[in-house]
Formats: structure tokens, C-alpha cells, sequence
């Protein structure tokens, strides 16, 4: 057993409510705890949540520019990454310029607080 278990991904940036609202439509996941500077968002299994934190000094990655690295993304698996796109980019998601997959098997996209992150099929 390790010595210890994930409790939540926490992310930073300007407005934790706005990001709990893309994230949660984005999972399909219910906002569990709101505070004016964190919210939470979870799943249904153990380890699936997702708690933001407002940092008002949020400066956004600028990938792949290693002046302002990324630092960390998320990998989410769809089942159609067209029909995926649609609903991000409905949700105020931004699809990003750098596309460096040529596989078709992943594309990249910015959160409202610029955080990058992935759609993926298997």
C-alpha cells in the first residue's frame, strides 16, 4: 500500500466557480462544496474530484512556449471526438492553435482559464 491516496487534482485560476461549471458539464459531475475562493466538483467512484482554487495572479500556460510551460494537463477519453469538440467549445472551452497529433487519436483544448487538457479515443 502507498503512503498515501489522491483526495482531488486541484486546479488554479481566476474564477474556481466558472472552471467548476466547465469541468462539471464537461464530466457530467454534481459541485459538491462553494466557497468564494474553491469549489469542488465530484464523480461517483472514490478518487473522482476535481476542487479549484481561485489565484488571482493566474497566469495561463502558453504551450508549447517553454517560457510558460504547461506544467500539468488532463487526458480525457469520448467516444467521438467531433461531437466532443462541439460541446467544449459550447461550454466556452477554445480549441488550441498547436495540434500535435497526427494520428487523429487526441486533440488539444484550453480551458476558460487557459488550462490545457486533451480529448482522447481509444
Amino acid at each position: 500500500m502507498g503512503i498515501a491516496r489522491i483526495r482531488a487534482v486541484v486546479l488554479d485560476g481566476p474564477d474556481p466557480h466558472r472552471l467548476a461549471d466547465f469541468y462539471g458539464a464537461l464530466l457530467d459531475w454534481k459541485t459538491t462544496t462553494v466557497e468564494d475562493d474553491w469549489v469542488t466538483i465530484e464523480g461517483t467512484g472514490e478518487a473522482e474530484r476535481i476542487s479549484f482554487q481561485k489565484a488571482p495572479d493566474h497566469r495561463p500556460p502558453d504551450w508549447p512556449d517553454p517560457a510558460r510551460p504547461q506544467q500539468f494537463h488532463l487526458d480525457l477519453t469520448v467516444d467521438d471526438l467531433d461531437e466532443a469538440e462541439a460541446a467544449v467549445l459550447a461550454l466556452g472551452g477554445v480549441k488550441h492553435t498547436h495540434q500535435p497529433d497526427e494520428t487523429g487519436s487526441f486533440r488539444v483544448y484550453l480551458d476558460p482559464a487557459g488550462h490545457p487538457f486533451c480529448l482522447c479515443v481509444d
